[in-house]
């Protein structure tokens, strides 16, 4: 008979997941590329998003566990040493390299399946790009300024053929962002920037599965199958048999979170013990699209708070502000501030600060301390 699972209380899953999120430390990888090589290969995966009304947030998730990041940095593991690719996870992403393989089977099957939001791509139009991809080396947009658009056939569509054609190729794995500059993405032959003699073997279902459980349990500590499949469903039962059988073999423990006895978690026992302990007061003004961010469920139920993603909302149906940040103190999220960058000013804008929590005069002193080295960063180089 199948034990009953362990109750956790949810300070205790929370101070996990945020020692596995690796915020619970000023400086948990270092500096220079190499941290950033090092925070990407932790968490899996960084997002990439479009809206810049602050630094955009792959920057921004980066900066929150390296406190001396640079731009370039990113730059760096991205072009020069190649550790870092972009591919799609649960959105555009940065991933580290080494876990190409197990992105090879999703290339190789948008060669048959490419999604409509990319219209019709032809095999000559396709053709013709990696041949002028050959001939003349990496090219970004700007190399196609003769581009007449198009009518969008998707939302998400691209009114330029030609930029409809190499993010098909970069979906199907033919081509590759060897740069980005901004949101300027610069397209390469995927051989030719990894200057691979032969391709990587694609990983198989089975260790892909094992490598999405795997990545959960080392960036989130405590796991559920919504949040190691997030935004992945057909996921889920592959996961789950695994997850049974690692439990059988002791390598995972079933748990819930609090009175919270619906929802199953795991942890592998080594997590459940680490030592106990609340992390240290540091300040954290995240993204709302940071890994502990994101999963707005899963927030809810590790720390009581639902998170408003409102930039879509109009403005007079707005709480917390266009693009509010949430603001993690030790182990809280005591304040969401509405922030916005004024560059030609050089100052930081505070839109809107909403108070969650009570901090006193100390914890308000804390945060705009935590404000004046975010503005740093968002008006550095």
């Amino acid at each position: 008979m199948a034990k009953a699972p362990i109750v956790l209380d949810p300070v205790r899953a929370r101070h996990l997941w945020i020692a596995a999120q690796r915020l619970d430390n000023p400086a948990p990888f270092g500096a220079g590329p190499a941290a950033t090589r090092a925070a990407i290969a932790h968490l899996g995966y960084v997002q990439i998003d479009t809206i810049n009304v602050i630094e955009r947030c792959h920057h921004h998730i980066l900066a929150a566990r390296i406190p001396d990041y640079q731009r370039s940095d990113l730059g760096h593991v991205q072009s020069i040493d190649k550790s870092v690719f972009e591919y799609w996870t649960h959105a555009l992403s940065y991933v580290p390299s080494a876990d190409l393989p197990y992105f090879l089977p999703a290339m190789k099957a948008q060669r048959t399946g490419l999604s409509r939001w990319f219209g019709s791509i032809t095999p000559a139009e396709s053709k013709a790009m990696l041949a002028r991809l050959r001939r003349d080396g990496p090219l970004s947009m700007r190399d196609f300024a003769d581009d007449e658009r198009v009518d969008k056939t998707h939302l998400w569509a691209s009114r330029k053929p030609s930029k409809r054609v190499l993010e098909a190729l970069f979906y199907q794995g033919h081509v590759t962002v060897s740069a980005r500059q901004g949101m300027l993405k610069t397209y390469d032959l995927m051989a030719r920037h990894f200057d691979w003699s032969a391709a990587p073997r694609p990983a198989t279902p089975r260790q892909i599965t094992a490598y999405l459980l795997d990545r959960a349990l080392r960036s989130q500590a405590i796991v559920s199958l919504d949040s190691i499949c997030h935004l992945n469903a057909p996921a889920k039962a592959a996961i789950r048999e695994l997850i049974d059988s690692r439990v059988r073999r002791k390598q995972l423990v079933p748990l819930t979170i609090g009175d919270n006895d619906k929802l199953i978690h795991w942890a592998e026992p080594k997590t459940l013990e680490m030592p106990a302990g609340a992390p240290p007061d540091l300040v954290h003004i995240l993204s709302p699209f940071d890994p502990l961010i994101i999963q707005r469920k899963r927030l809810k139920l590790f720390f009581d708070y639902d998170h408003l993603f409102e930039a879509y909302l109009p403005a007079a149906r707005r709480k917390l502000g266009y693009f509010a940040l949430p603001v993690l103190m030790g182990d809280t999220i005591v304040a969401a501030l509405d922030l916005k960058t004024d560059r030609a000013a050089g100052k930081l804008l505070v839109q809107n600060w909403v108070n969650l929590v009570d901090t006193g005069a100390e914890g308000r002193a804390a945060i705009e301390a935590a404000l004046s080295r975010f503005e740093r960063f968002q008006l550095g180089a």
